[in-house]
């Protein structure tokens, strides 16, 4: 997976100075030699902070080393002023972790650290300066509870340090009555997003400068290795190729002193007219590549995207919360078989965006609903280019970080899986079942007024985005709760 930061870790222990510094730097060397067995590498500073001279010597050490992260370790109550100045100075994401007490004998006199005391003063301190930081759950633990978390600060991390050097690309406006998918771009700023919005007329000049480009046939080559026996429209696929260099083309001269970008393109109506193909194959590729494309010139659709990608690594995707799920359908194939009533049941629907490895036989399909209105009663031309198929079962999120219209960010996630049942229909499409969907649906999605795109990863991440959402200082986080939780508005008598 490209487009994304790599994350090098570097760990800092802090001490007071009325405590044995000897116990924050044998407590740090165990928690660093714990996350290397299991994760990987960790730098360890040298220098244990007990003051702000200290503070600078360690940053400098963390800094020399490459780290763009930063984990600040309590091994005791902690220093509170030279352990969140090293937040305010370190140019990065920065977590803080405390060390429990270790086993302690027959005595807790020497070798009690109160590191669960000085989180409080360290969380305290953190808000009077108004630094954002990573603090776990439970954020008191042994060497390999700390490490565990340490571990789950990273694809937090990596979606921080990603926005922060991200550039998102658009080529629009956006289609007619779409509205829903148009947000104030203010909070991209605030959120240190970089935003280039560009005509489509721009990318039709571009795409047609690329007509005789000699690495069209490569390009081909790759799509039909991909596509195999779902390579149903051959026909079309040196006009995606062509696209497909545009557009990546298009990001390394345009994305200026950024390092990641995410593309939020114009798909329709005029599209297909003047192009003479739908882009959805080709949005897929780029997102399996790790560069995220969000249809519809959807901005906080690719915003999303983006994050799913650096906290799981792997291909994401964005659908619609499309239709319910027929009666006969449920009643065959899903009622008595799965944990859930009809309710918390949709399809999740796009016309062909979602990449091959998520897809069960992928297929180089047209666009069905533009073939009606388009080229009627003719074979498919202009709109070719989807990949179809029904999305692979397994666990997903579901989740959008999204602007108001008075530019207040809010967002929601909520955990679920795509069944194992057939669609019977077109796109890439699945049937997604969500804990009490139908509650959510309306007290959530309809009530907070949310767009009907939602970005999908392809796991169980909820725990991941929520904490970058929270890192990130959104306030408004909702999800799907529980029965005899109700949300504010729900009545409590129906």
């Amino acid at each position: 997976m490209k487009n994304i930061p790599v994350i090098r870790l570097g760990l800092v222990a802090v001490s007071r100075d009325c405590f044995p510094m000897s116990l924050s730097e044998s407590r740090r060397k165990k928690c660093a030699e714990s996350y290397k067995a299991k994760y990987g590498d960790i730098f360890e500073a040298p220098t244990v902070v007990e003051n702000e001279l200290d503070m600078r010597k360690a940053l400098d050490e963390v800094n020399a080393a490459g780290c763009n992260a930063l984990v600040v370790y309590l091994g005791n109550f902690g220093p509170e002023t030279s352990e969140t100045l090293l937040c305010k100075y370190f140019d990065g994401p920065v977590m803080y972790v405390a060390a429990a007490e270790d086993e302690c004998g027959s005595s807790l006199c020497d070798s009690r650290g109160d590191a669960y005391c000085g989180m409080l003063n360290a969380s305290y301190n953190l808000a009077l300066r108004g630094l954002k930081a990573y603090i776990p759950e439970y954020p008191v633990g042994t060497a390999d509870e700390v490490a565990d978390m340490i571990a789950e600060f990273v694809p937090v991390a990596r979606a921080v340090i990603g926005l922060s050097r991200l550039k998102i690309i658009t080529f629009g406006p956006r289609p007619q009555d779409f509205l829903a998918c148009n947000a104030p771009i203010k909070q991209l700023y605030n959120l240190g997003v970089e935003i280039e919005e560009n005509s489509e007329l721009d990318l039709f000049e571009a795409y047609n400068k690329h007509g005789d480009d000699p690495r069209i046939e490569g390009v081909i080559k790759d799509m039909e290795r991909e596509l195999g026996d779902g390579n149903k429209m051959a026909g079309i696929l040196p006009k995606l190729a062509q696209y497909e260099i545009t557009l990546l083309d298009w990001i390394e001269e345009h994305k200026g002193e950024r390092e990641f970008v995410a593309l939020a393109n114009k798909c329709w109506p005029a599209f297909q007219t003047q192009f003479g193909f739908v882009p959805c194959y080709v949005n897929s590729r780029l997102t399996a590549q790790g560069i995220p494309v969000a249809c519809e010139v959807d901005i906080y659709g690719a915003l999303s995207e983006y994050i799913g990608t650096c906290v799981t690594e792997d291909a994401v995707t964005l659908l619609d919360i499309n239709n319910t799920v027929p009666g006969d359908i449920f009643k065959e194939d899903i009622e008595g078989r799965f944990p859930y009533t009809q309710k918390d049941t949709f399809m999740g629907f796009h016309c062909g965006n979602t990449a091959s490895c998520k897809i069960n036989k992928p297929t180089m399909k047209y666009q069905l609903i533009m073939h009606r209105g388009l080229e009627p009663d003719v074979e498919p031309d202009i709109t070719r280019g989807t990949l179809e198929g029904d999305i692979l079962p397994g666990e997903i999120t579901f989740f959008r970080l999204q602007s108001t219209a008075d530019a207040k960010l809010k967002a929601y996630v909520a955990e679920g899986e795509v069944l194992p049942v057939a669609t019977r229909s077109f796109g890439s499409i699945g049937i997604f079942a969500i804990s009490e969907m139908g509650r959510f649906y309306r007290h959530v999605l309809i009530k907070d007024n949310y767009p009907h795109h939602g970005a999908v990863a392809f796991s169980h991440a909820g725990k991941a985005i929520h904490s970058v959402l929270t890192y990130l200082g959104v306030e408004n986080v909702s999800f799907n709760q529980p029965k005899g939780m109700l949300y504010p508005t729900e009545n409590p008598f129906a």
